[in-house]
């Protein structure tokens, strides 16, 4: 058995290495959730085995989980480097793609696809688990990972880590919790702990292959590069909105002037109420002024099942105590399906609590096109540079939400369906570009309109007498005000 141990030992020594200074912070940090990374070739898969190995043998009996997105990327990146590296220190199990140590500890390997491959942990007890790539993964699948750090290990603290890169499905997660350290539900600040890493940090792959810094120097793409080289989170390949600048699109808050026409367009399920209220100048520029994000996806404890329409009537209606009622509302035309259980449509709800809603155009790729329109920057005439849609500085969620839109996997026209939760009030700014194309779009001939005329066609809207309850929108409401 000594000589065993001594065997391990020796082996041991061989594999570890010498980490960089950053790659020893990392080894070091004590927060239950640690992450590690930033930009490419700053060494995290190797800094990540090694951690888990020196854990594994350190600890008597403890159990560890490493996991990747894909099983052919958990090969790759882990099977085949820990077969070799661990071969006279652990004995692997095939068929539980497994490391079992001397000392009883285990390292377990798994993969986490699908959003349903995450069941296939569920009831399982791990002290340490490990998500390299985090950012390839949903919070959705992260937080039922979190649930798995748990048991009766005294003799360990509770350690989950994480290696990543910008960009990614779950970039806004990572970003929020890492880099932003906008904490809610519960989170602590002294649970997390980021640690950056660059090519730079590498010495290893900086002495060993120079060619590779100059790879990354040279990317054509300037997201990608900034992401890739320099580990920045705020811009990243495959941004959907790369023309959002929260310089020139975010400003402060001003009073909206009571002549302004205004709308509320609606994002609306039981996941998720999210609306933005809108407010139109004389000179065709548009201003959120003020949004709504309640409900599941928004992650909200008071209503952690959604919200019910008579519920989001009050809300909205809540927060435009002492508006006019210059309002113009707007909402997808899934609204108008009626409940196969009781007949009746969310829009009905919203009406008998004197909330009335126009249909709003729904082509994804129409809306998201219209929007790029409004986002556009350009120079004024003394060369500053402007846009025709800004966003004031308390409308924070969607200020977060925009620039976190990635391509869709299916149709690079069209932005990304998930993750959800900063979805949903991208979606109803879409509503609004697309309702109301931005205006220097339309002919003078079709700026005009006649007040009494759309006020007739609203009021035809509300009354249900008349049978109406929504409808479409119409063009006297796309030129309203301006």
């Amino acid at each position: 058995m000594g000589r065993m141990k001594q065997s391990v030992q020796q082996n041991t020594l061989k594999l570890m290495g010498v980490p960089s200074q950053r790659q020893l912070e990392f080894m070091l940090a004590k927060s239950k959730y640690i992450a590690y990374g930033g930009a490419r070739g700053g060494g995290k898969s190797w800094a990540l085995r090694r951690k888990l190995i020196l854990l594994a043998l350190e600890f008597t009996g403890i159990r560890l989980l490493i996991i990747r997105r894909t099983m052919p990327e958990l090969r790759e990146n882990h099977v085949l480097p820990l077969r070799a590296e661990l071969n006279g220190i652990a004995d692997y199990n095939k068929d539980e793609n497994a490391f079992y140590f001397p000392n009883g500890s285990r390292l377990k390997l798994g993969y986490c696809d699908a959003e349903g491959d995450v069941l296939q942990y569920q009831g399982q007890e791990y002290d340490v688990i490990a998500m390299d790539e985090g950012t390839q993964f949903t919070e959705y699948q992260f937080t039922c990972l979190k649930a798995c750090l748990r048991g009766g290990n005294p003799s360990y603290p509770k350690r989950f880590y994480i290696t990543c890169n910008p960009g990614g499905v779950g970039h806004a997660w990572v970003k929020r919790l890492f880099i932003d350290k906008d904490y809610r539900n519960r989170e602590h600040s002294r649970n997390f702990t980021f640690i950056p890493a660059l090519v730079y940090d590498n010495d290893w792959l900086m002495k060993n292959d120079p060619d590779y810094l100059e790879s990354l120097e040279t990317i054509p793409d300037e997201n990608l590069r900034k992401a890739w080289l320099n580990g920045e989170w705020d811009t990243f390949s495959g941004q959907y909105f790369t023309e959002f600048d929260p310089n020139v699109h975010v400003c402060d808050k001003f009073e909206i002037p009571s002549t302004w026409h205004k709308y509320y367009v609606n994002d609306y399920g039981l996941d998720a109420l999210a609306g933005l209220w809108i407010a139109i100048s004389p000179d065709k520029k548009a201003y959120v002024y003020r949004e709504i994000f309640r409900g599941k996806d928004a992650h909200d404890e008071k209503y952690p099942n959604g919200v019910i329409p008579s519920e989001a009537s009050k809300l909205i209606k809540d927060l435009e105590i002492g508006d006019n009622d210059n309002f113009t509302r707007i909402a997808p035309p899934d609204l108008w399906s009626k409940s196969t259980s009781n007949g009746v449509s969310p829009i009905e709800i919203f009406s008998r609590h004197n909330i009335y809603f126009m249909k709003a155009d729904n082509d994804r790729i129409h809306g998201w096109m219209c929007l790029k329109e409004w986002l556009k920057v350009y120079k004024d005439k003394d060369g500053n540079a402007t846009t025709n849609l800004q966003i004031f500085r308390n409308c924070k969620n969607l200020i977060r939400c925009i620039p976190l839109l990635q391509y869709g996997d299916k149709d690079t026209n069209d932005a990304a369906k998930t993750p959800h939760d900063i979805t949903h009030l991208p979606d109803a700014l879409r509503y609004f570009a697309a309702s109301r194309p931005y205006a220097n779009n339309i002919s003078e001939s079709e700026r005009h309109y006649d007040f009494d005329e759309m006020q007739q066609a609203y009021e035809q809207q509300k009354n249900p007498m008349r049978g109406y309850i929504g409808g479409e929108v119409t063009s006297s409401f796309l030129n309203y005000g301006g």
